[in-house]
């Protein structure tokens, strides 16, 4: 049986190069594409974006007492305070649906029930303050506002569907799992909550994008002091690591940190050179045409905003660029029900992050979750569309 497997194998790679179509332009631009979105994601998002998210996701798994996870996010916790932490937590990281995983895996490790870990998940994407104020400035306060309420329900909704659904399993979870990941730190509370917070504000102002030339003074006025701030930040963080923890301590934080780095980083890299093969970057096509999606959004139809919705859970958005992929679509023509709902799945979903969600919760529930998005991003859009048109 298994000569046949590793024949099989074999075949269907001879097969594969023995009709490659590399004669074809469109395959060779996405080829091309492919490539070109996996290097621009290394230049602009792996430095300053993702190593300081396994940095504070390392901190949250050693540092972090279990027992204060769980007061907020575990199973018996207060479902109001829970989900509404949650849904706050992730809305003050401008972090795009990738940079996300590393600090959603840690509090689901840490003991986090899967519901509030759910709307963690959606809400540090999608729910992106500065996100939504462009989105309102750009595309018109109707969208911005449909969005961000949109985005809040979404996260909410989504994270309690998965709770109940899953609800079973989640007990089994909390009676039978250790929740792992180190011992627990032994150092006053303030010394790690400041600790991680000088990460937290390192990993915003470090990927603080420009203001548009209409911004308030005060954006600005920030925004020149970026690299200040930034150096300012990194500072205090390496000072205080050094003074508040021991050299075992700092091992297992930067032990903890390659771990979440080497689960995610191979699976998340093969999903951007899918993602950049099917549908390219920004002005840019993959193998699928952007005329397809054009000629398909144009009405506020259940199918336009479920292909809206399902082409937005698998492309790859980085922070902030929906904004002007959407603003592309609308002048083309593109209804504003699949606009919202392009919104709604897309920055919270990529088929990067679906295969990282996969590992850390499995398939059956990635499934559901990425359906759960899709579902509620189709409807939203319809519902905006009928009331916006």
């Amino acid at each position: 049986m298994k000569e046949r497997y590793k024949l099989g194998i074999i075949t269907l790679i001879f097969l594969i190069f023995y009709f490659l179509p590399i004669e074809n332009q469109r395959f060779t631009n996405a080829i091309f594409e492919a490539l070109a979105l996996a290097k621009w994601y290394a230049q602009e998002h792996v430095l300053l974006c993702l190593i300081p998210a396994f940095f504070i996701s390392g901190a949250i798994a050693v540092f972090i007492n279990k027992a204060s996870v769980m007061k907020y996010f575990g199973a018996k916790a207060n479902k109001f305070l829970s989900y509404s932490v949650a849904s706050v937590s992730g809305s003050i990281l401008a972090v795009c649906s990738c940079t996300i995983l590393p600090l959603f895996m840690s509090i689901y490790q840490r003991g986090a029930g899967l519901g509030p870990a759910i709307t963690f998940l959606y809400s540090g994407p999608a729910i992106n303050v500065l996100a939504i104020i462009l989105t309102a400035r750009v595309l018109g306060w109707d969208i911005g506002v449909a969005r961000a309420v949109g985005a809040v329900l979404s996260s909410i909704m989504i994270g309690l569907i998965m709770h109940f659904i899953f609800l079973k399993e989640e007990r089994k979870r909390h009676i039978y799992e250790d929740f792992e990941i180190i011992r627990t730190s032994t150092k006053p509370s303030y010394q790690i909550a400041l600790h991680i917070f000088f990460m937290i504000a390192f990993l915003i102002f470090a990927n603080l994008e420009k203001p548009s030339e209409s911004a308030i003074a005060f954006w600005w006025s920030i925004y020149n002091l970026k690299w200040v701030l930034v150096i300012l930040f990194l500072t205090v963080i390496i000072f205080i690591s050094f003074r508040w923890f021991g050299k075992n301590e700092l091992i297992q934080w930067i032990y903890q940190s390659w771990y979440y780095a080497y689960l995610i980083v191979p699976l998340l890299f093969i999903g951007i050179l899918v993602a950049g093969f099917l549908f390219g970057r920004f002005g840019h096509d993959g193998i699928v045409p952007s005329e397809w999606i054009y000629l398909i959004l144009g009405e506020n139809s259940f199918q336009a905003n479920f292909i809206a919705s399902i082409v937005g859970a698998f492309m790859y958005f980085a922070t902030l660029t929906e904004v002007p992929i959407i603003q592309g679509l609308l002048n083309a023509g593109t209804n504003k029900g699949p606009a919202l709902a392009l919104l709604l799945s897309g920055p919270a979903l990529s088929l990067p992050n679906m295969m990282i969600i996969m590992k850390t919760i499995g398939f059956k529930k990635t499934v559901v979750y990425v359906s759960l998005v899709i579902t509620v991003a189709t409807f939203s859009g319809m519902l905006f569309g009928v009331i916006a048109n």
